[in-house]
């Protein structure tokens, strides 16, 4: 992509609402941009890194055996009454009268729905196990909505759910998306952490939160320093039932540990009765074992191999799509910008030819960008005739992972300059080898 015909709109200023890091780079960046309340415009930057998450997620969605739906936003105000979650969301729940006098409502999640569908063309054992995922917008009414995309009105969701024949069917199921979690968040190059989670409204048994430790994080979390057991402050306040954990994590509490429903310095591990560190925490994602909460009022069922009517058990698995990328600026940024890992950033390299009047300059850039989009990597060329100092503070403010830049002084020696965003160390190179170069020096970024 050629800078020049880009639509890049940065801004040197945050924007006067903003009130967390995240927020004012976003929009500053020209990843996003306001409409109202609660909702935001994608631009191109930022579409880009939504839909580099997104292949992550569905790269592996497919590793796990999941296979991809799409459900309508617009339901039925019906099919909520019959779990009576009409009344437990109303408060959120966006509902309108149509011109016919039904009521409807934009979708806040998808449990009804994928359980209707599944309740309509599931019959048999031999139809079990099937785990469908969708990426979808969901609607709510926030109180507040607030620090960007981290609390809005609308946003993007990757919700999965598994149907099985019975627990230990869940119980497998349950573990291969937990895994697949942990490969999603890995690779987004998010320093997650799993927690025991109470599991609120979604209702049905044990629950994991993934959670991003972060200072304006609405979330409290407790950690414990010697075994590593980590819990919700619902989990720790209310306690929670004897739980055998999945994918290696440990036992559940069996009672709370919190004085006065608090979270405090002293609060103590509910498994090894050591201290916890309490961390405030960004959600990013959360699976459920739903068991027949949504199954049974759905009518949910199959006949097993004896003929016998069963209900299909479920779980349901939720991922932020929006939260990563602000999870990702809240905890990878200095007071230059954005610092984007490989794998998520708009682009890989940006190439800043310092004075594009110069054609020794100028032709220089352009030729190495032409080879590096020959060679598979996803590069920008600042090709506006602006001062190099604005094309400096544009690339570090987005945080491509890697700068190239091309000056009247190096090229006088036959070189270029090749400098990490992140720790801002720089190497000149021969200009015959930089695409090489360039090609090394991402490899060893990506495995960091």
């Amino acid at each position: 992509m050629k800078w020049s015909q880009a639509f890049i709109p940065t801004l040197r200023e945050d924007p006067q609402d903003a009130e967390v890091i995240s927020h004012k780079l976003m929009v500053r960046g020209a990843l996003i941009r306001k409409l109202t309340a609660g909702a935001y415009t994608y631009l191109p930057l930022g579409l880009k890194i939504l839909s580099k998450v997104q292949g992550i997620i569905r790269e592996e969605m497919t590793a796990a055996g999941a296979q991809e739906i799409l459900m309508p936003a617009l339901h039925p105000i019906e099919l909520w009454q019959k779990t009576g979650r009409d009344k437990v969301l109303e408060e959120v729940m966006i509902k309108f009268r149509d011109r016919h006098g039904r009521i409807g409502c934009l979708g806040p999640t998808h449990e009804e729905v994928v359980t209707s569908l599944v309740a309509g063309n599931v019959s048999s054992y031999r139809d079990l196990p099937k785990t469908l995922y969708q990426i979808q917008t969901k609607f709510r009414d926030e109180m507040r909505p607030r620090f960007g995309v981290i609390r809005s009105c609308e946003f993007i969701m990757k919700d999965a759910y598994s149907f099985d024949a019975d627990v230990q069917g869940l119980e497998k199921s349950y573990k291969s998306m937990f895994d697949a979690y942990c490969r999603i968040f890995k690779r987004c190059g998010l320093p997650y952490i799993t927690v025991y989670a109470d599991p609120g409204a979604m209702g049905g048994g044990e629950s994991h939160e993934f959670m991003i430790p972060c200072d304006i994080g609405e979330d409290l979390v407790g950690v414990c320093r010697s075994c590593g057991y980590g819990a919700s402050k619902d989990i720790l306040v209310k306690g929670a039932p004897d739980a055998r954990g999945s994918a290696g994590a440990p036992p559940g509490p069996r009672s709370g540990h919190v004085a006065g429903g608090e979270l405090g310095k002293t609060t103590l591990c509910p498994k090894c009765n050591k201290e916890m560190d309490i961390k405030h925490t960004i959600e990013v994602g959360h699976t459920f074992k739903l068991g027949t909460k949504y199954s049974k009022p759905l009518s949910a069922v199959y006949l097993d191999a004896a003929g016998a009517t069963k209900e299909i058990i479920m779980g349901c698995y939720g991922i932020g799509v929006n939260r990563i990328l602000a999870a990702t600026v809240e905890t990878a940024n200095d007071k230059d910008g954005m610092i984007w890992p490989v794998s998520l950033s708009p682009y890989e390299v940006s190439v800043l030819p310092l004075n594009m009047s110069v054609e020794n300059v100028r032709k220089t850039g352009l030729e190495i960008y032409g080879k590096l989009i020959e060679q598979g990597v996803d590069a920008i060329i600042d090709d506006r005739e602006d001062r190099a100092g604005v094309k400096f503070n544009d690339s570090d403010l987005i945080g491509y992972p890697l700068q190239i830049i091309i000056g009247e002084k190096g090229l006088k020696d036959g070189l270029v300059e090749i400098k990490i965003r992140k720790s801002k160390v720089s190497e000149k190179v021969k200009i015959e080898e930089t695409v090489q170069k360039v090609k090394i020096f991402l490899d060893k970024l990506r495995a960091l």
